[in-house]
């Protein structure tokens, strides 16, 4: 299992390549119910959106490929802040049923609450950059009370430097000889570097509560 999940994550290219090429120029929207799914629909945050990105960046820089960089960056934009509106509109919701409110301390709403009242703007850009947490940030953010115009403002920050930065590696950088011998090696990386933040915090949080 762990064998087969890492072998898409790192030839993605292998697997999306015959995608474009049976479906044309429909690609675009199946790239757009891809992202809009791993940031919309929490029961897909395994999905590997930086690294689709990046590869279909790459594919858009390469002569007489029909994938165009910039019709490609305005799909994911709008997948991305149209999935993440939606995921907090869910979270709004489930923070109005009593059963939500009767499984939850009152004291750990209140804080939660506090907490997005402080640092939900930080939270919703970065977090925008952490595969798996990407998902549930819009989704906590709507169930703790965070205002939809400031969710709206920062959210939209983050699509826009998450979207930017990948499409520019992978349209700039993908072209590269050395880029395209160690792909799958770059691919592995981008995805170990995108989790080094929450498992660093997951692994300080193990240590707190065990040793200190």
């Amino acid at each position: 299992m762990l064998h087969t999940i890492l072998y898409g994550l790192t030839h993605l290219e292998v697997l999306l390549l015959p995608i474009f090429q049976y479906f044309g120029r429909w690609s675009y929207a199946i790239l757009f119910l891809m992202i809009f799914a791993e940031t919309g629909l929490v029961i897909f945050p395994f999905l590997p959106g930086e690294s689709i990105i990046f590869i279909s960046s790459t594919l858009a820089s390469r002569h007489g490929f029909f994938l165009d960089i910039w019709l490609l960056s305005l799909t994911f934009f709008f997948a991305a802040l149209i999935g993440d509106t939606v995921n907090f509109e869910i979270g709004r919701h489930l923070g109005r049923w009593k059963f939500f409110k009767r499984h939850i301390r009152v004291d750990r709403l209140q804080n939660a609450t506090d907490f997005f009242v402080r640092h939900g703007g930080k939270t919703v850009i970065f977090g925008r950059f952490v595969p798996m947490i990407r998902t549930f940030v819009p989704l906590i953010a709507g169930m703790f009370k965070m205002t939809h115009p400031r969710f709206a403002l920062y959210n939209f920050l983050g699509v826009a430097l998450w979207v930017s930065a990948g499409s520019l590696l992978g349209y700039y950088l993908g072209a590269l000889p050395f880029v395209q011998a160690h792909f799958s090696l770059i691919l592995l990386s981008i995805v170990i570097v995108a989790l080094l933040p929450s498992v660093s915090v997951g692994l300080y949080n193990f240590i707190k509560s065990k040793f200190i």
